[in-house]
């Protein structure tokens, strides 16, 4: 584990990532979990306000992101101020994305179906960054052997022609298998040789004449949506908590 640690991570300067992905995902999970007792009223914590005004924990990470972000680029890409400037980035990100549809909206929306946007936001930008991190790199690695070279060399070509494959599965509506397809093969090729979503470029393009297949394709998405409609619904509340019935929607 220590040589992978640090061939794969350390030596191609991949360790500020890391640290800041693992920030990013931790600050989110502490941040949903205080405020779902705050909103049951367990627990020691309570909304922070300034002369009656409510601060929402975006402000905090925008001030993380900012300073982390530009220490970061100031320090370079090693030593113990760029792991720093990485932990309090990766904090910050998950403080603002956490509150990602109150942006979008510009209303408070955390506890509405609309805030369910921000639990999307943070759960694609952590797959998408550990895709980063994960992908084998032959940069920044010294004396490599031919054969680790032709071995990355591979894994690149791989996930280059993967990517091709996700970005025609991203273009049929299917975004969540669009990113996991980038490193597992057998994924993208199902997208590709499914349905297009109704109303997807894909779909917008290749259907326009073909009223069959625009059919096949509104009642296979109808049928997928109520599906998984449930077990989906029962993990945004697990991670995100349940919405407010009682809540307005945004203006």
């Amino acid at each position: 584990m220590g040589h992978w640690l640090q061939r794969n991570i350390i030596e191609p300067g991949k360790l500020p990532l890391l640290l800041a992905l693992t920030a990013f995902v931790l600050t989110f999970l502490v941040t949903r979990v205080i405020t779902r007792l705050i909103r049951v009223g367990k627990g020691p914590f309570g909304n922070v306000k300034a002369g009656g005004l409510h601060i929402h924990h975006v402000v905090p990470g925008v001030v993380l992101t900012i300073v982390g972000g530009f220490g970061a680029v100031a320090s370079g890409r090693h030593g113990f101020g760029t792991a720093v400037f990485a932990v309090l980035f990766g904090m910050g990100a998950g403080l603002v994305l956490d509150e990602f549809a109150l942006i979008l909206h510009l209303d408070d929306v955390y506890w509405t179906e609309e805030g369910r946007k921000s639990v999307e936001v943070v759960v694609l930008t952590a797959a998408l960054v550990g895709l980063v991190l994960a992908g084998f790199s032959p940069f920044g690695v010294n004396n490599m052997s031919q054969q680790e070279l032709h071995d990355r060399g591979g894994v690149i070509s791989t996930v280059a022609v993967n990517f091709l494959f996700a970005l025609a599965v991203l273009s049929k509506g299917k975004t969540r298998m669009a990113i996991f397809s980038v490193i597992v093969p057998l994924v993208g090729l199902i997208g590709l040789v499914r349905l297009a979503r109704p109303g997807s470029p894909w779909a917008r393009r290749f259907y326009r004449r073909r009223p069959k297949a625009r059919a096949r394709a509104t009642l296979r998405a109808y049928r997928h949506d109520r599906r998984w409609a449930g077990p989906r619904r029962r993990l945004q509340d697990l991670i995100g908590g349940k919405p407010d019935p009682q809540a307005l929607p945004p203006h």
